[in-house]
């Protein structure tokens, strides 16, 4: 072997080694990454904002630890289509899930499949609600083709929807049935999933989705009691977020003790805004509720939680759950190429570090017949986009509860923004028709939204299921609708 020779191998050798610790430093470094989601709490409902009757110490804490958000955007006002928008970076029509109950499609590209290509073990727990079934939380088949193991978990213990005490559950496909509050169920099972793992040589995403506080309201006896001159629904309700901030803690405490938490990238907030006739008020003030595009409709209690990354403060940057997708990828280097695109989301990742100034794209809604676009300060909206005079525009800075509509006397900005929404709702029918995807086309119809219970696949386990709380007035009007 001639000097050069061996001096050629010695120098790929000593670069396949650099190469190896930079891989290993590179993983070292990942985060875990956490994803927790309220379903139906509203923007008012936190401690930290001086709820007058509830208390969530343990949101409390996240909070004084965290980048919390005065202005982050559930990706729609109903659930189905924001759990879409944090697992693609997209707003929700382009991915085909327009209201609660649709499946999101399998031409999309979702954060847990990205996580997994790059090396992460993955976990979905509690409610799904994008595999086009409608109705309270069912378990998940083995055989659906729209359950979370066909979008990128490794592992999952999911149902269909909404779920209360004492829940039946899928585990990949094998029903269990569960003990307990809904949400500490579910957190249960992703601590469970983080002790199994933390150990191992991957990093770990994990999102959990409560059925907290959705109807119908089932508290603990125990967590209901600082509520008893409230009327029942009521009372049921601010006691669900009494033990979904108590898994919240939990958690915290969790990653703490498996010695993780400072280098866990931790996300919480809900999935649209809150509920009416709930009392006291849900939305903090805002006008509107959810099902509707106002900021009551969408503006959701948030916070990133990642001790060694986020100097603890409070942020008004309009942020939404677009951004969770592109924020990871950032984070992590991902390539472009684990998005279908166009996305609606941006990086926040400059956020976790600093504030940073006005946001450049701004946050476009639609539902129904309503849209919205949020530019900063300003927010166009209207409740029947085919009427031409129910457009209207508020500067949310000057008036947080739009109140004064501001279309005839700032012409200019009105209609600048109009502009704006109407050439991004033209790219979103584009995109609904499945023209962003490769084949430039769908390549199979969109499932279409039914009740598990008029499904063939769920008929078998009707009988069983009847007498159950949760489902037995379900059972029983799809039963009169086939008589």
């Amino acid at each position: 072997m001639t000097h050069n020779t061996i001096l050629s191998v010695i120098l790929l050798v000593g670069f396949a080694f650099s190469t190896a610790d930079a891989q290993t430093a590179s993983s070292e470094k990942r985060p875990h990454i956490i994803f927790v989601m309220a379903d139906d709490m509203g923007w008012g409902q936190t401690g930290y904002r001086n709820h007058p009757v509830l208390k969530t110490p343990n949101l409390d804490l996240m909070a004084a630890n965290g980048l919390r958000f005065e202005r982050f955007y559930a990706g729609c006002c109903v659930c189905s289509p924001t759990r879409a928008s944090v697992l693609t970076g997209r707003t929700p029509d382009r991915a085909g899930v327009l209201t609660h109950g649709y499946a999101l499609r399998h031409q999309e590209k979702t954060i847990a499949q990205a996580l997994k290509d790059a090396g992460y073990v993955t976990g979905h727990f509690g409610k799904w609600h994008l595999n086009g079934l409608r109705g309270p939380g069912a378990p998940i088949l083995a055989e659906d083709t729209y359950g979370p193991g066909h979008f990128g978990f490794d592992e999952w213990l999911s149902v269909t929807n909404f779920f209360d005490i004492d829940p039946l559950m899928s585990r990949q496909g094998k029903f269990e049935q569960m003990t307990g509050d809904s949400s500490e169920v579910a957190m249960a099972e992703a601590i469970k999933f983080l002790e199994k793992h933390k150990d191992g040589d991957k990093p770990m995403f994990a999102v959990v989705w409560f059925g907290t506080p959705h109807g119908p309201f089932k508290a603990l006896d125990d967590d209901k009691v600082p509520f008893g001159n409230l009327k029942a629904d009521s009372e049921n309700h601010y006691g669900e977020l009494v033990a979904m901030d108590r898994s919240i803690g939990t958690l915290r405490s969790a990653l703490r003790e498996m010695k993780i938490a400072d280098d866990t990238l931790f996300v919480f907030c809900s999935d649209n805004g809150g509920l009416p006739r709930i009392e006291p008020d849900t939305v903090g003030g805002l006008r509107g509720n959810k099902g509707n595009l106002y900021e009551g409709g969408l503006r959701v209690p948030a916070i990133i939680e990642w001790p060694s990354m986020i100097q603890p403060r409070i942020s008004s940057y309009p942020a939404c759950t677009m951004d969770l997708f592109p924020t990871v990828a950032d984070v992590l280097g991902l390539s472009e190429e684990v998005f279908v695109k166009p996305l609606d989301g941006v990086s926040l990742k400059p956020l976790l570090s600093d504030d940073i100034g006005t946001r450049e794209q701004p946050i476009g809604f639609r539902f129904r017949k309503q849209s919205a676009w949020v530019d900063n300060d300003w927010k166009l909206v209207t409740t029947d986009k085919g009427q031409a005079k129910k457009w209207e525009l508020y500067n949310l800075k000057d008036d947080p509860h739009e109140e004064k509509n501001l279309a005839q006397a700032e012409p200019k900005q009105f209609e600048k923004l109009k502009a704006a929404y109407l050439a991004w709702d033209d790219a979103v029918e584009s995109s609904f028709a499945g023209k962003d995807y490769a084949a430039g086309k769908l390549t199979e119809p969109d499932p279409e939204p039914h009740f598990w219970t008029t499904d063939p696949r769920y008929e078998k386990y009707l009988p069983e299921w009847e007498d159950r709380w949760e489902f037995k007035s379900y059972i029983q009007r799809a039963k009169k609708q086939q008589k």
